[in-house]
């Protein structure tokens, strides 16, 4: 073996450890903000908060590269935000992503089955992680991540639900999960159940927690909803 060879090897074994060593780092620092994230919540429960919505601990999967990103795949996943993430449809005879239409936004609370997470080429010219699922027998991807300086960032944590939310905040009325599923919003509601039934908003400047006006798209029926101490009280049309 000459010289030269020992060096290449023995670069390549340092820019290996080096990525292990980021990967795990990662990894571990996620683990942290969700232990960080579960502390808070019991403290809260010490604190005797009301509020049964702060000790649900959603799942996450902590996706670092596609293989892990198949996990996706295990499970339903719910869509946490709605009308917030662009979907587009997938052409498997060249298995390319049509970026340049896209098919519409995920709903509220969506549920959908992921088949797949690949890598696409994507405009910009970096590669874009995508989860594909069929719905109304078509075959769409949505994007959960892209790749940077030779590795993936997922943000799919941020994007679903991997247990049903019917269960995850099943200490709800029933009456406020009957027009939740009919994407409704009504007085007394708090911000996450609005936010289950009509999707993202978007908070006038300078709002806070005792008053606060939210605008909703609503998938193009836009309402404006007011709170007051955390709970609707005003909604109406509007932009």
């Amino acid at each position: 073996m000459t010289e030269e060879t020992k060096k290449k090897i023995q670069l390549a074994l340092a820019v290996a450890i080096v990525v292990v060593g980021a990967r795990v780092g990662y990894i571990m620092y996620q683990r942290h903000e969700d232990y960080v994230t579960a502390e808070e919540r019991q403290k809260a429960r010490n604190t005797g908060y009301s509020n049964e919505d702060y000790y649900v601990t959603p799942k996450k999967l902590h996706p670092y590269d596609l293989k892990s990103a198949q996990q996706l795949t295990q499970q339903p996943v719910w869509v946490k935000e709605g009308y917030r993430y662009t979907y587009y449809r997938y052409v498997p005879v060249v298995k390319k992503v049509d970026f340049a239409h896209d098919q519409g936004t995920l709903e509220p609370l969506e549920r959908l089955d992921i088949k797949d997470v690949l890598a696409v080429a994507a405009p910009g010219g970096r590669k874009q992680a995508v989860a594909l699922f069929d719905k109304d027998g078509h075959e769409y991807a949505v994007p959960i991540g892209f790749e940077s300086d030779d590795e993936y960032k997922f943000y799919a944590d941020e994007m679903f639900y991997y247990e049903d939310p019917h269960q995850l905040y099943k200490h709800w009325p029933s009456d406020i999960w009957q027009a939740v599923d009919q994407h409704e919003v009504k007085p007394g509601m708090n911000e996450l159940q609005a936010d289950f039934a009509i999707g993202m908003g978007v908070p006038d400047p300078g709002a806070n927690s005792e008053e606060k006006t939210v605008h909703y798209p609503n998938g193009g029926k836009p309402l404006v909803v007011t709170y007051q101490d955390g709970k609707a009280t005003e909604i109406k049309a509007g932009g």
